[in-house]
C-alpha cells in the first residue's frame, strides 16, 4: 500500500462532521484532527484561503468541537469553582473566554462560555470546548458538578464565518425578521435566529482576529446553510491549515501546543481573562498557584517572536541567548501571510521577555535570528459596538 493509500485508510476510519460530503466535493484535502477527518485545505491553497479570510470572508468547519448546556439553579456559581472567569457577571446573551484549571493551576483545556436565557428557573451555559479533550471536559465537569445537568449536544454542528465581509454575508442568508440585528451584535455576544423554522445559536466571536460568528445549527441543516453562505462570491472554505495560521497571526493559543496541562493562565499571557472579582475571592481549583504568579510574576513568560529572512522555526524549535544560553522552546511557529515573514511564539525565562530582545532560535542545529515582539502580530478587528 502506498502512503497516499494508508493516509487515505487512516483518515477512512476517523469520525466525520455532519458537512464531511460537502468538503470532498470541494476538493478538500483530508487530514485526520482529533479523532476527525478534517479538510487542511483546498485546491487554492494554505495562503490563499488565509488572504481570503483577511480580506473578505472564509467558512470554516468546527463541528469537531464539543458543545454542552450545563444547566441548575447556580450553574454559574457552580461552573466558577473550576474555571478563573468571572461567569456570575455573564449577562444573557454574552460570552466568556476562560480556562478549566487543575489543583496546580495549570490548563487541563480552554473554552467558550455563553449565558443562555434561564429556563424553569434554572440557569443555562453553552459550553463549547475543544475537540481533543471533549470527552475529558465533559466528564470532569460532570463529575465535580453532580447537582448540574450537563447535556451534549451531538446533534448540532458548528460554522465559523470570519473575515470583514461576514456581518453582512450573515444577515443576508439568515432570512429571519431579525436578520439585520445580526450586524449590530458586540464581539463576545450570543443570539438566538430561527430560519425556515430552524434554531440557530449564533455568536460574534471566532479565533482568527477577524470580525466574524459562530453558528451553531442541527447537524441536518449545517450542509445547506454552508452550502448557500459558499454561494457568496465572497466566501471561500476554509481548511485548519490556514485556521492555524490565522490564530497564528492573531497571537491566540492552540491547546495542546502553546497551552497544556504543564501550564498556567499568567505565564500564558491569559491574565486579562481573570477579572478582579476572582482575583481576590478566589474559590477555584488552583487559586493559590495562579494568584501566586499574579502577584509575584511567574518564571517563565509566552512571547511573540518575529524573525529574520524567510525560513520559518517550528514548534519544538529551542530559544536561545545570542551567548547561546537556552531559555526556552517554541510552542507554535510558521509563515504569516499577512506579513510576508515568518512568526512564532513560545515560552522563555522571565528575565529575557522584554519586547525587542534579540535572541537566536535553533533550527536543524543552526540559529536564526529573532526578535521578541508584542502580539498580536496581525491587529484584532473585533467589532466592539457602535
Amino acid at each position: 500500500m502506498s502512503d497516499s493509500q494508508t493516509a487515505a485508510a487512516a483518515v477512512h476510519d476517523l469520525a466525520r462532521t455532519p458537512l464531511h460530503d460537502l468538503h470532498r466535493a470541494l476538493g478538500a484535502r483530508m487530514t485526520g484532527f482529533a479523532g476527525y477527518a478534517m479538510p487542511v485545505q483546498y485546491p487554492s491553497g494554505i495562503v490563499s484561503e488565509h488572504l481570503h479570510t483577511r480580506a473578505r470572508a472564509g467558512l470554516f468547519d468546527v463541528s469537531h468541537m464539543g458543545q454542552a448546556i450545563l444547566a441548575g439553579s447556580q450553574a454559574a456559581r457552580r461552573l466558577e469553582a473550576l474555571v478563573p472567569g468571572d461567569i456570575a457577571a455573564l449577562a444573557p446573551g454574552r460570552m466568556r473566554y476562560t480556562q478549566l484549571l487543575d489543583g496546580h493551576g495549570h490548563i487541563l483545556d480552554d473554552l467558550m462560555v455563553t449565558r443562555l436565557d434561564d429556563e424553569a428557573g434554572r440557569e443555562r451555559l453553552l459550553l463549547v470546548v475543544n475537540a481533543a479533550t471533549q470527552k475529558a471536559d465533559f466528564a470532569h465537569i460532570a463529575a465535580e458538578l453532580p447537582d448540574c445537568a450537563l447535556s451534549m449536544l451531538h446533534d448540532r454542528a458548528l460554522l465559523a464565518l470570519q473575515g470583514p465581509r461576514a456581518a453582512e454575508i450573515l444577515t443576508r442568508n439568515l432570512r429571519s425578521a431579525e436578520a439585520e440585528s445580526s450586524a449590530a451584535m458586540p464581539f463576545m455576544s450570543a443570539k438566538n435566529f430561527e430560519r425556515d423554522g430552524i434554531v440557530l445559536n449564533i455568536s460574534r466571536s471566532g479565533y482568527t482576529g477577524e470580525d466574524g460568528f459562530e453558528i451553531s445549527i442541527p447537524a441536518t441543516a449545517a450542509t445547506g446553510f454552508a452550502q448557500e453562505l459558499l454561494d457568496e462570491m465572497d466566501v471561500r472554505p476554509i481548511g485548519l491549515g490556514a485556521r492555524d495560521s490565522l490564530r497564528l497571526e492573531a497571537g491566540l493559543c492552540l491547546y495542546g501546543h502553546d497551552i497544556d496541562r504543564t501550564t498556567g493562565p499568567v505565564e500564558a499571557g491569559l491574565s486579562w481573562s481573570i477579572s478582579q472579582r476572582r482575583r481576590e475571592e478566589g474559590g477555584f481549583v488552583g487559586y493559590e498557584k495562579v494568584k501566586l504568579a499574579i502577584d509575584h510574576g511567574p518564571s517563565r513568560l509566552r512571547v511573540g517572536f518575529l524573525l529574520e529572512g524567510k525560513a520559518p522555526a517550528r514548534e519544538g524549535s529551542e530559544i536561545a541567548t545570542l551567548g547561546g544560553q537556552t531559555i526556552g522552546r517554541l510552542t507554535s511557529g510558521g509563515f504569516a501571510p499577512s506579513l510576508g515573514r515568518p512568526v512564532a511564539m513560545g515560552y522563555v525565562d522571565a528575565a529575557h521577555a522584554a519586547p525587542g530582545t534579540q535572541l537566536c532560535l535553533i533550527v536543524r542545529g543552526k540559529p536564526l535570528a529573532a526578535k521578541i515582539v508584542p502580539m498580536p502580530f496581525v491587529p484584532h478587528r473585533y467589532f466592539r459596538g457602535d
